[in-house]
């Protein structure tokens, strides 16, 4: 047979197992055949959505799982705070070992930073009472950690973010005191 033609039934046996149109088994066994042994890598396609899928799913659904506990369930403070606590520890753990894995690690350092925010801000609230110095207080030392995280890894929307925060605050606590 010549190449040509089996470049062509190759890849049509990698479509086949890509989009699960065959049995995966079958499809290695056809592979197997037509490449006398020299079984082809997994695309490149197969990889990405991989690691596409262990890089967003998990961090993004740190949000909603926290939301729900927080304002879903009747969980006594203590509690919550300990799952706070938990989940953004998991974020940082999440970025740090998309970090090291070379894997982009954007949407879970993002995801941390909701988590801290939404924290610090609830378990603030609950301690401030009439006082809103401490929220004012938390909200921009999210902030400023938002800009220290922007410059030491060079993210411009962490920088951005931070700045916009800081003015926000800022105008609301202009307009609280006028």
């Amino acid at each position: 047979m010549d190449e040509k033609r089996k470049t062509i039934i190759i890849k049509e046996i990698m479509t086949w197992k890509e989009n699960r149109m065959l049995p995966e088994q079958y499809c290695d066994y056809l592979l197997t055949l037509y490449t006398e042994g020299d079984h082809p890598q997994q695309s490149n396609s197969k990889k990405i959505k991989k690691v596409f899928q262990k890089q967003f799913i998990l961090p993004i659904l740190l949000i909603p799982i926290y939301v729900f506990f927080f304002y879903f369930t009747e969980l006594s403070f203590d509690l919550q705070i300990g799952v706070a606590v938990l989940f953004t520890i998991m974020g940082i753990l999440l970025t740090y070992y998309f970090f090291k894995k070379g894997i982009q690690y954007h949407i879970a350092l993002i995801m941390t930073g909701l988590l801290l925010l939404l924290s610090s801000a609830e378990i603030a609230t609950n301690f401030m009472g009439d006082n809103m110095l401490i929220l004012y207080v938390v909200l921009c030392m999210n902030c400023l950690l938002w800009i220290i995280t922007g410059k030491k890894l060079r993210l411009v929307y962490f920088l951005i973010s931070g700045y916009l925060g800081l003015v926000l605050l800022t105008i609301s606590i202009l307009i609280q005191i006028f």
